[in-house]
Order: structure tokens, then sequence, then C-alpha cells
């Protein structure tokens, strides 16, 4: 037997389970034709390397397809290893390139070699089939995992990368990349005869060795007939072994028996298809039997008789299973060749859907349908180690967990256990129940304890969680270190601290930073946390701080570390302000001055530099100057020239910003004299229109600006007292000479300005001005005649060449409102109609043919005083304002002192006999009002002083008035106000009589007046009610229109004073005389039912016992205790001040009833007796039987016959039922809208 071909390593070929692209390269020709596209298919993972024409090396990274094209239509050479053959295939005029292993022997007419045993990597194909609904493009198949190699520049390359894998590819461990690829080979054809494409494959083995003996064993390719075109350098991938792949030429026309031998891989893959659907037994809460039939064989037909086909090898199965649903995604948990398999770690109460399908070396069936099982419910899964939450103190743990997955029933209970801390791993439990946290309390600080959870269902106790340990909490922790700084910046410091040396690790340590700004706060909170490390930001520049910080946990807060001093940086200094020239600007120089910048960033500036740039544009600057003076002398610099200078300072900070600009111009030299100016048309009264021309020399720079002064020489001035002033300055070289006198004689000079200055004036030129109006006139004397009546005179003014036509008067009682009253050639005028004391202003103007002068000066005069004025408003003072009314403003002071809480006083002024008036004070015409007059017609007039207000007295009531008033002062009486009518009120009520009606110890029920005890909205009439308190005063229990009042919560044996008032519309009236009550003695209280016991020496005799009660303000108690024998009436048996009695002569066969009441004994009234004490009953003696049996019950057994009889409910016992009631009502009316109605 020959020798087996060495197994094919997994890198020299592409893995069989990869599809062709749908979509053909761009350019596609026959192997016919002068060029031919060659797709080098790359998996997934591997690289293939090219060389370019350029020379440069690509690499190409799978999955993707690299179409090469070849210029000469040649097939490139392709390296078979030992024990394998290449081959060429065509299809439909594609040509394919096929690795096979070498068969070892032919058996003509035997099985194919096919049939045989596979090679030890059985993995492997012997063949790749192809896609029926893809295209077959010729293929060069060879290693490209991480191979570098090149290619001949006759192959070029065009690499269109794509995705080779469609959505059938699962998980195979069997395949060379994990992969295995399904094949769905759905066309109608049946299964052909399997030996034929056996027949065709040894055919053409053997005629490609070209006619060696069938039996005898092919030679290596390098051994081969036929020798192999030369390499001429070209490689296509290095496999990890370091070898080529050379190639050979392909073979043409061998479409035919390709054709059959698809036809032969659909019958195999229908043998695959036919796999059943698998059966489920033995499903556990994790775990199911799976099993499967083989499929079916199938007959085939071919030139000899049928026969059934066998297989190439053993079939493999691979079940995939889904817990997501029977569309879900299934993944692969079994592959081999078994009919059966374990189904493993499952989870409890879930829906799975298992399916196999049917492997045979590179050919996979279709899935088979799909079972679905249920996996069984267990005990749940172990659960969470428990935590630790908040609450948690130094002597207590609260612990919490969360819920496991059940695992198809509820969890019911959990259990805790623990080892109380003793740390021997021996656990009690310390809680069962259903929650999910628990409180462990009364255990030792900062101690450890261990703990483990279990959860319990329907099933089962699921297994115990791993075991936890927690900690208590410590002491107080002791202080910390000092913070240290991490780094400092302008506005933040970062710092860390050290966590306190004493604390255990697993104590929850929180920590405080605080910090001081010496801005008199002292240390304020700027951290609250658990980390050891913070960034205080918002700090200022350049500042020291003090930082301290303390540790705290649940127990409490350590004192604060000792404090540390941590300083920011400085931050860079601000910008100096713009410098400025000091001193003079020379032609050749300037001295340069600047201050210090506002904010010099917390540190001190070491040097300033100047920086000067020639002309406006500022493009180019030089370096002036650089130190720390704050001044510097700018030489060398050309006169007329502009200049820029700027500055900017630095310090530990950094370097500032730039200063503002400064723009300095070197002097130039003045311009020369003007000519004189000269005047432009006639000269007006008031002004004058000059013009002039430019200087003959300008001085080197451009006039720019004119100065015109004016000098005054007519008569009045004389020719040393000239007053020389500037009346224009500008660029313009014409002005117009306003504010001048007319009639006058004024001189003009002129002189120009440049950038140099002004240069010197020219000579004068002398101007007459024309008339103008007259002056203003002096100021207008007043004279008064009498209070109304005024007389003006005035002056003639200057009249400035021209003679004066006209004056004008204006008056008015003010400056802005003054009108003329006057017009006229008179130099005097009477004004009549005036106010007493008023301010009146006045003024006067003259006018002349030239125009109008202006106004004199306003004169402010005012007119004598007068009499009053009329008073305009009366109206009658309201009734409170009447009552709280006082003569005296000192009174009223005093008044606002006094005490609130005084008893009332009564009004000094009743609105029956009162009538109160104001009014509004009146103008007093420049006098002071003295006194009023206040006239009630046929009354004598009162007169009363320089009030506003007044109460008249002595009036009837239920009477009207008419009143009018008259202003008098020290000149004289007023005219009288309008005349008005007021009415004074009815007298108020008598106060009624006061009479008690009923009283107890306790209350007191006064009744007042003839009416019915209730009162009715439509009654005027009302009442108050008073009585005095303890110090004498009276307060006001009751105001209201009824007649009677309760009066409650008395004392007993109490008096009582008490009085009444009356009061309508009309006011007040008296109080009553004070009437006096007494409250009567109260009655001791109810006694309890009273004990009843039979002697058991002497059974005629019982012995009745009750509860004392207190003496009651001094007075003793005394008790009363009567009986009654069945029906009969209630007899007195005992009367003392004791607590128990025994009554003799008892009868056995009757039945006796007790009661008993207190009596109070008052030292100067009789006796109060109290209501008597529920009845108790004495049942007749049984008989001695019954007596006996009853002797062991003790010396007590006859109080057991001593029965209370049922007292009444009371108040809070018939409101508890009366809830209880409505309760029970409101909850079955729920019950039934929730049943009726809502459902």
């Amino acid at each position: 037997m020959a020798e087996r071909p060495p197994p094919l390593e997994s890198g020299q070929i592409l893995s069989p389970d990869l599809q062709l692209l749908a979509s053909p390269p761009p350019v596609m020709v026959n192997g016919d034709g002068p060029q031919q596209v060659i797709l080098v298919q790359v998996n997934p993972g591997e690289a293939f390397t090219i060389r370019r024409e350029d020379g440069q090396f690509q690499c190409i990274t799978g999955p993707a397809q690299v179409p090469m094209m070849s210029p000469n239509g040649s097939v490139p050479p392709i390296y078979v290893p030992p024990g394998y053959v290449s081959q060429i295939i065509e299809e439909n005029g594609v040509r394919r390139v096929l690795v096979l292993p070498q068969q070892p022997e032919f058996h003509p007419g035997g099985h194919s070699p096919l049939h045989h045993p596979p090679p030890p990597h059985a993995h492997l194909p012997t063949f790749i089939p192809h896609h029926p609904m893809m295209p077959h493009p010729p293929h060069i198949y060879s290693n490209m995992a991480g191979g570098v190699g090149d290619m001949g520049s006759q192959y070029i390359s065009q690499y269109h990368p794509a995705h080779i894998y469609s959505e059938q590819i699962s998980s195979d461990p069997h395949s060379p990349h994990g992969r295995s690829l399904t094949f769905a080979h759905r066309d109608e054809r049946t299964s052909k005869t399997f030996e034929r494409l056996q027949k065709k494959l040894k055919e053409r083995h053997g005629g490609e060795r070209g006619g060696q003996v069938k039996d005898s064993p092919p030679p290596s390719p390098q051994k081969s007939g036929t020798s192999p075109p030369s390499m001429d350098n070209i490689q296509n991938g290095v496999g990890a072994g370091g070898k080529g792949l050379e190639a050979v030429q392909g073979q043409t026309k061998r479409g035919t028996e390709s054709v059959e031998m698809n036809e032969e891989t659909q019958a195999l893959q229908a043998l695959l298809n036919a796999i059943s659907k698998p059966e489920i037994t033995d499903i556990q809460a994790r775990g199911a039997v799976l099993s499967w039939v083989a499929p079916s064989t199938v007959q085939g037909e071919g030139d000899g008789p049928e026969r059934d086909i066998p297989s190439l090898e053993p079939l493999s199965y691979e079940v995939s299973m889904s817990y997501t649903g029977k569309g879900g995604t299934y993944t692969s948990v079994f592959s081999g060749e078994e009919l059966s398999t374990t189904l493993k770690d499952l989870r409890p109460a879930t829906d799975y859907h298992v399916r196999v399908v049917a492997l045979c070396t590179f050919l996979q069936g279709s899935p088979s349908e799909v079972v679905a099982f249920t996996t069984l419910s267990c005990e749940p899964d172990p659960p969470s180690p428990p935590k630790k939450a908040s609450g948690s103190k130094s002597t207590t743990l609260v612990l919490q967990w969360k819920a496991p997955c059940d695992n198809g029933s509820k969890i019911q209970n959990y259990i805790l256990q623990w080892d109380e801390g003793k740390g021997t791993e021996v656990y009690e439990q310390c809680y069962y129940g259903p929650q999910k946290q628990y409180r462990v309390n009364k255990l030792s600080p900062a101690s450890r304890y261990s703990f483990r959870l279990a959860a319990k269902n329907d099933m089962g106790v699921s297994e115990y969680s791993e075991v936890v340990d927690l900690y208590t909490s410590c002491s107080v922790p002791s202080p910390p270190l000092p913070p240290e700084l991490v780094k400092a910046g302008v506005t933040w410091l970062c710092l860390t601290w050290q966590r306190p040396s004493t604390s255990p690790k697993e104590d929850d340590i929180y920590y405080t930073l605080e910090m001081d700004d010496n801005e008199g706060y002292g240390f304020q909170p700027r951290y609250d946390g658990d980390e050891r490390s913070c960034t205080v930001k918002n700090l200022h520049r350049s500042t020291k701080y003090k930082f301290r910080v303390a540790a705290y946990n649940t127990e409490g807060k350590s004192n604060p570390s000792q404090v540390s001093e941590f300083t920011t940086c400085p931050d860079r200094p601000g910008g100096p302000c713009q410098p400025v020239i000091k001193g003079r600007a020379l032609p050749n120089s300037f001295r340069l001055a600047w201050e210090p910048p506002e904010d010099n960033g917390g540190a001190e500036v070491t040097k300033y530099v100047v920086e000067i740039s020639e002309g406006l544009s500022g493009l180019s600057w030089e370096l002036g100057y650089s130190g720390p003076a704050l001044e510097h002398l700018c030489e060398g610099l050309l006169p007329g020239h502009s200049y820029q200078t700027r500055v900017y300072c630095m310090s530990k900070g950094g370097q500032s910003s730039l200063s503002e600009t400064l723009q300095v111009q070197t002097p130039a030299v003045p311009p020369g004299q003007c000519q004189p100016p000269r005047v432009v048309g006639k000269p007006k009264a008031r002004e004058v229109q000059l013009r002039w021309g430019p200087p003959g020399v300008d001085g080197g720079s451009p006039v720019s600006v004119y100065s015109v002064e004016v000098c005054g020489l007519g008569p009045h001035c004389s020719a040393g007292q000239e007053e020389v002033r500037e009346v224009y300055q500008g660029s313009e070289v014409d002005c117009t000479v306003g504010n001048l006198l007319p009639g006058r004689i004024y001189g003009f000079r002129l002189r120009g300005a440049n950038k140099a200055g002004f240069g010197p004036h020219s000579e004068r030129c002398e101007v007459t001005t024309g008339p103008g109006a007259p002056e203003p006139c002096k100021a207008p004397h007043v004279t008064f005649k009498s209070p109304t009546v005024t007389v003006i005179s005035w002056e003639v003014p200057v009249s400035n060449g021209a003679p004066v036509l006209e004056y004008r008067l204006e008056w008015g009682a003010a400056e802005g409102t003054m009108q003329v009253c006057y017009s006229g050639a008179s130099l005097t005028h009477e004004v009549k109609g005036l106010l007493p004391a008023t301010i009146y202003f006045c003024r006067v103007q003259a006018v002349n043919v030239a125009g109008v002068g202006s106004f004199s000066e306003a004169v402010l005069c005012q007119t004598p005083p007068s009499v009053p004025a009329a008073v305009s408003s009366v109206h009658a003072l309201k009734e409170a304002e009447l009552r709280g009314f006082h003569n005296s403003p000192d009174q009223e002071e005093e008044d606002e002192e006094e005490d609130e809480d005084r008893p009332p006083v009564p009004p000094l002024y009743s609105p029956s006999t009162c009538l109160g008036v104001r009014w509004e004070a009146p103008c007093d015409h420049g006098a002071e009002i003295t006194s009023y007059v206040i006239d009630l017609g046929e009354r004598q007039p009162i007169t009363v002083g320089p009030v506003t207000k007044h109460i008249i007295q002595n009036l009837q009531p239920d009477t009207s008035y008419r009143i009018r008033i008259q202003a008098l002062n020290s000149l004289g009486a007023g005219p009288f106000s309008h005349t008005f009518k007021l009415k004074t009120k009815p007298l108020p009520p008598q106060p009624p009589r006061l009479e008690c009606t009923a009283f107890s110890h306790q209350t007191l029920r006064l009744k007042w007046g003839d009416g019915p005890a209730k009162a009715t909205p439509s009654d005027a009439l009302q009442y108050q009610l008073q009585m005095a308190d303890k110090t004498g005063r009276f307060v006001s229990l009751y105001r209201g229109p009824c007649h009677t009042h309760k009066v409650q919560r008395l004392n007993e044996s109490t008096s009582y004073m008490f009085r009444v008032q009356a009061f309508n519309e009309a006011g007040q009236g008296p109080f009553s005389t004070v009437y006096t009550f007494a409250t009567p003695r109260s009655p001791p209280a109810p006694l309890k039912a009273p004990r009843v016991e039979r002697l058991e020496d002497v059974p005629s005799v019982c012995e009745v016992s009750w509860e004392p009660l207190l003496p009651m303000k001094g007075d003793p108690i005394i008790y009363t205790l009567q009986s009654m024998m069945g029906n009969s009436e209630y007899k007195q048996v005992y009367k003392g001040p004791g607590t128990s009695c025994q009554v003799p002569g008892l009868q056995p066969s009757s039945e006796y009833r007790f009661r008993v009441c207190a009596i109070r004994q008052c030292q100067d009234s009789p006796e109060l007796s109290g209501p008597y004490s529920p009845t108790v009953g004495l049942s007749p003696q049984r008989s001695e039987l019954s007596a006996g049996s009853l002797s062991g019950a003790g010396p007590r057994a006859g109080a057991d016959v001593a029965r209370p009889v049922r007292t009444p409910l009371s108040d809070e016992q018939w409101a508890a039922l009366i809830l209880m009631l409505f309760a029970v009502i409101s909850i079955l009316i729920a019950f039934v809208i929730q049943y009726f109605v809502i459902k």
C-alpha cells in the first residue's frame, strides 16, 4: 500500500467555508482571451501582500477578494505541497484551480478513492464546491496568513475589498477557522451516481500524469513529466514555514466534467438534508437528554445497477440551541458522531428550542425541525453576600441584600446566619423571614462579624452565599495630620491629607476640610466627603490661607488637625496705564513717564519695557528702554514727526499686557505774521463780518487755527484801559464777531497757529458799529398805596444813538408768568386789584427805532397784610373723635402715656348735648389769626382761640343748629363762612336692672331688662355685661342684644360683682350699679359602688366598705350607708366618718342591696349630701352543700355573689359607640360600591 501523503497544513490553502462574491469583477474574460482576471480570495485574519509597479508593497487584510489582471491570459503558477496535486477545472468558460490530496492507489471498477478513509486532517476537503447561484471566475488559492511576497508586474492588482460571508456561517470546531458553511442546494435534481464523480476524478488524475500506470502511485509534482514554467521571481505569499507557492499551468476544456461533479455533490447534499426531528427525554432543571436518528440512505441512478450510496466517511452532527424563541439566535452546543447528547448547564424554568444538522466533511445539511422543551424549576441560585447599609453604628449593623434568581419558584424566606463575632466558622441563624434587610443590635464597637445568606422557595433551600465580613464602627477617630500642599495655582490650592493612623481600614472615615481666609469669619468648611484630597477654588491670588482637617464617622467627629498655611501663586500683572509726556516735547526729544499698573498680580513689578514706533502705522517697534524706572528720555528724534510709544511690565507672575499706545508729535516752528483782517459789507449794530488770508510763512507746518482778538476804543474807554478778548478761534478764514455794542469803535487783530503754536499778531483794523436798541433800564421803584394798590416808576436808559419812544411794563405773581400791564412813554404806572400779603414781580424795557431793548432786572415786592379770608370748609367731628377729644394738647400727651389696661373713662362730651366742629384755617393775609367766632344763630356767638376744632356744649338733644365761622387777626375780622347745618343725637339709654335667675356652685345665669332670651336682628338696643376680676378691674363678659347670659367656670362659695350697660345708635349709656352674686358650696362627689363581704364566722353579718373622699376646703366628710331588703324601701344603717360598716341581723334567705353617699359638714351652713353610689347586691346564702363546695374559694367567696347593678353609659362611651357604628357603615358602603359599581 502506498504511503499516505503528508497532511496539508491549515495555512497552505484557504478555508472551504468561504462563499464567492455575488457580484463579478468589472472586467471578466475567459481563458482564451489575451487578458484574464484572476480573483485571489483572502480569509479573515489573514493578509495578502503584493508588490506594485512602483516597487512598493501593499498589504490587504481579509475578508476580501483581490482581482489580479494577467496580461497574457495565463494562470500564475501555484505551489503545491508534497502529497497534494493541483487541478484546473473549466466550467462555462471559467477556469478554477483546485488543490486536492494525492490518492495512494486507483481502482477502476471498485470504489472511488473518495471512499477511502480520510487523511489525518479529515476536516480539509478533497475539492471545493462552487455555489450554484454564483458566477465562476478563476481563483487562486494560496497562503495569505501574514505572508509577505511579491508578484510580477504582469499581474496587475485591481483590489475591491468586500465581505464574503453570509448569515449561514456558524461555529464549527472542525473548520480550520472555527466556521462551517452551509450549502443550501434547493434544486429539483435528484442524486446522481456517486461513483460517476469518483470515476471522472480518477480519469482526470490519470490524464494529467500522461498515461501513467493507474495502479502505481502518482509522482510528486517536482518529478512530473511536464516541467513547470519558470517562476520569474513570482511569489504569491509566504506561509507559516516560509514556503512559497509555485505556479503551474492550468488545463482547459473541463466544463462538462465539472457539471457532473456538481450533480453528484447534490446527491450527497440531499442525504444530509434528510435529518429527522430530534427527541427530548429525561428533562431536569439544569439538563436534558437529546437523541436523533441518522438520515436514511438515498438510492442513486447511474450506468450500473441501482445500489445504496456509500458514505465518504462517518457522518457528524452539530446540535444548536436557542433560549430566545424559535426564531432567535442558535448557539452550537454539541458536535460529534454520536446520535445522542446530554444538554448541560441549562437554566431552570426556561423554554429552549433545539435543532440538529448533519455534516459530512465539506458539506452541511439543512437544520432539522425544531423541538421545544421547558426545564423544571428548582431551588434558588445562591444569593449575593449581604451588604452593610446606611444606619449602621458602633453597636448596630443594618444588612441589605438583593433577591437572587428564583429559578421558577417564588422566594418565600431568607436565612441569615452569623458567627456571633467569635470567628470560629460556626454559624447560627439570626434572621428567618421574607424581608431583604435586617438590623443586628447589641454588637461590640470596632468588631468583625461574619454573615452568610441563603434563599428558600417551594423547591428547597439554595446554597449559602459567600461569607462576608462586616465591621461595626469604631470610636471617634483621632485628629489626622495637617493637610499638605500638592500644587498651588493663582486661584486654587490642591491639598491632600492622611487617614488617621488609629482608625482601622474597615471603618468608614469622612473628612471635613476647613479654611480661614483671614477675613474675620474664622474657619469655614470647604469640603466634606470621604476623599483624602481636595482642590479649593475661587481663592485670591498671592494670598495666605490657613487650613485644617477633621475626621469623623458615625460615632462622632475628631478634633481638627494642626493648622497649615499655604499661599496662592501671583498672577501676571495688569497692563500699565497709558504713558504720558513729562514736561514739554522738544523737537529732538521728549520725556516719557508712566504709572505702575493698578493690579500687580500679587507680586512686585521688576521691570518695565518701553517700545517706540516711528509713524502712525505701528508696523515696526523698537526697544527704547528696559528697567525698573517709571520714566525715560527718548532722544534722537526728528522734528515735526509722529511717534507711537507703549509700555508693558514684568513680574514673577509673568508679562503683562501692553498699555494703550501714546502718539507723540515733535514740535514745529510757529507760523509768521498775518495780514490785518478786513470788513465784509456794512458793519451792523452788534456784529461785524471779517475776512483774512493765510500768513506768508507757515513755519514748516500748515496753519490749522486762526485767532481773532477785539480791543475796545470807544469814548468810554481810555487808551491805557483797553479790554482785549478773543472773539474767534478756528480753521476758517472768515468769521462774524457778535456781542458788540452799537455806535462803538473796535480794533481787530489776527494771528495764525500750527502744531508749533501761535505766531505774532497782525496790525490792528479799526471798525465802528451801527446804532442799536436801548440799553436795559434800571430796576423800577415800587410804592404801595394800600394792600390792593401800588405805584411803579422807572428811569430813562442809555439810548445807544436813538431816542427812546416807548416803555413796556410787565407784572405777575411769578417771575416766569409776568404779562404786559402798561405800554407808553410815561415813567410811572398804578396797579390795582392786588391780594394782601402777596409777592409780585415786575420789570420794564425801552423801545427806539433800532429795536426793543432788554428787560430790566425783575423786582420782587410784597403787598401789606390785611384781615383774614373767609373760612371755606367746615364739617362735624365723628363720634369717636368727639369721645376722645381733649381741650388741652398737654392732656392728650399725658393720656397716651397712661396704661392701656386702665378701666374705661366715661366720655367727656356726649354727642346728645355736644357738637364737634372742625374747619380748615383760611389765609391769614400776612397777619397771624388770633381767634375764631362761631355763630349759632339765636344763641350768643362763641369766641375760641387759634384752633381748627371746637366742642360746642350745653346743647339740646336731637336738635338742628346752623353754624358759621369767622376768623380774626390783629388787623380785624374777616368775612363769615357759609352756613352749615348740624344736628345733635338723642340721649343714650339707661342701664337695666340685673338679677340672677339660676345658680350652681360653678355657674350663674344672669338676666337684665324685659325681653326675650334670644335677640332678633332688628334689635337696635344692645347690652354689655362686665364682671370684676381679682384686682377690681371690670372685664367684659358679653356684648350683644340678648337679655340673659350664663357665667361659667366659677369657684364655689365665692362672691362676684357685675354691672351692665345699654347702648344704641345714640351712644353708650351709663353703667348700672354694681350687683354682687355668690355661688353656693358644692356637694361631695359620687362614690363608687361599695364592696360587700359576708363574714365566715357569722353568716348573718356582712361587712360593707367604700373608698374615702378628701376634705373639701377644710370641711370634713361623713358617710351615710343605706340598705334595702328585697323590694322594700332603703333604710339608713350607718352615718359617720368611717369607710366601712358591719351590718348585723341579715336573713340568709333574703337578698339585700346597699348604697352609700358622702355628706359635707359645712361650718356655717347645713350639711350638703352628695349623690348616692351605684347599688350593690348581696345574694341569699346557699345550702350547706353549695357552701361546702365553695369553701375552697377562700375567705372572700362571698364577694363573688355581690355584683354591682349595671350603670348607664357615659357621654364618652356613647360617642365611641357611635363612631364605631359609623366606621362599620362606611366600610360596608365602600365594599358595596367596589363590588357592584366598579366591577
